[in-house]
């Protein structure tokens, strides 16, 4: 079975005008193959849990769709084609589709044949200490990056995209924060201390398409951990441009690794945010890869 299931609130509400033109195309060239939109999260669970397990979803959205939909997709082991249609795109950039028109991601995402890839699991306490679990696609992210991500989120409609992100990245300068974390990887001590973030990729970009891991890989059976120090406002203003060429990893005060398991601590919290959609503030995570977990079709 295979459904086409758009997100009609995806790129500010956008993507729901494609709805005629997709509908059309499939009456022409897939016929049987239904095309979906509701309006809540709910009625888009409910349908992709109506599925018969291992059957083919093409999604039309963007990251956030991705990440609500993920555990679902997980639970029914579905094949995920992507028509992206969404702000941030990092997951599209991943799977080589971002770009293409609907009319040439469509085809693909309904014929293509599926390859495995890695996801993330992240199980973490909020500040009342109850337990959350939250697989992501993209990212994870634990402090600035967190923070500008909420701003992105609630930045101004017309503006998408980098620019945005770039808009929040700004407006969370004015209030820099720094968290006292302490990272466990794969068992050893990592870092003690003050930091900017700490961050956890399982695509080569996040942030729309800022290349803040460029070798990490979605099949590799690992995720790749970023992690900035204390920096001062000029300093974040300087690593802007280096992050956006992605020249940032041989900054002093900037490491990167691969990793399995990571355990993140915050005695007074930390934000985080998975695949740019923020979860709250967090005592503890504990970060894992789940090796070839997904079925999807890449370019």
């Amino acid at each position: 079975m295979a459904l086409v299931l758009l997100n009609p609130h995806a790129q500010g509400g956008h993507a729901s005008r494609r709805i005629p033109v997709l509908r059309a195309w499939l009456a022409a060239h897939a016929p049987g193959t239904h095309l979906a939109a509701p309006t809540a999260l709910n009625d888009s669970l409910a349908l992709l849990e109506s599925l018969p397990e291992g059957s083919r979803v093409v999604v039309v959205g963007g990251d956030g769709t991705l990440n609500r939909w993920l555990p679902t997709l997980l639970a029914r082991r579905l094949t995920v084609g992507l028509v992206p249609m969404g702000s941030g795109n990092d997951t599209a950039r991943a799977l080589g589709v971002f770009g293409l028109p609907w009319a040439k991601a469509l085809p693909l995402a309904l014929q293509g044949p599926p390859q495995s890839i890695d996801t993330g699991l992240a199980s973490w306490s909020d500040l009342q200490g109850m337990r959350h679990e939250t697989p992501f696609l993209s990212s994870l992210t634990a402090g600035f990056d967190s923070a500008v991500g909420w701003r992105a989120l609630n930045g101004p409609p017309w503006l998408r995209g980098l620019p945005r992100y770039l808009l929040a990245t700004l407006h969370e300068l004015i209030q820099l924060r720094t968290w006292d974390l302490t990272l466990h990887s794969d068992g050893r001590l990592i870092h003690q201390g003050n930091c900017l973030f700490a961050s956890s990729l399982n695509t080569a970009t996040f942030g729309s398409g800022m290349p803040a891991v460029p070798h990490a890989l979605l099949n590799d059976g690992q995720l790749d951990a970023l992690l900035a120090g204390t920096f001062n406002r000029l300093g974040v203003l300087l690593m802007l441009p280096r992050l956006l060429l992605g020249q940032h990893l041989s900054h002093p005060r900037v490491s990167s690794w691969p990793y399995r398991q990571l355990e993140v601590a915050c005695t007074r919290g930390v934000p985080l945010a998975a695949d740019g959609e923020y979860l709250g503030q967090a005592l503890q995570a504990s970060i894992r890869c789940q090796a070839s977990s997904l079925q999807v079709v890449r370019r």
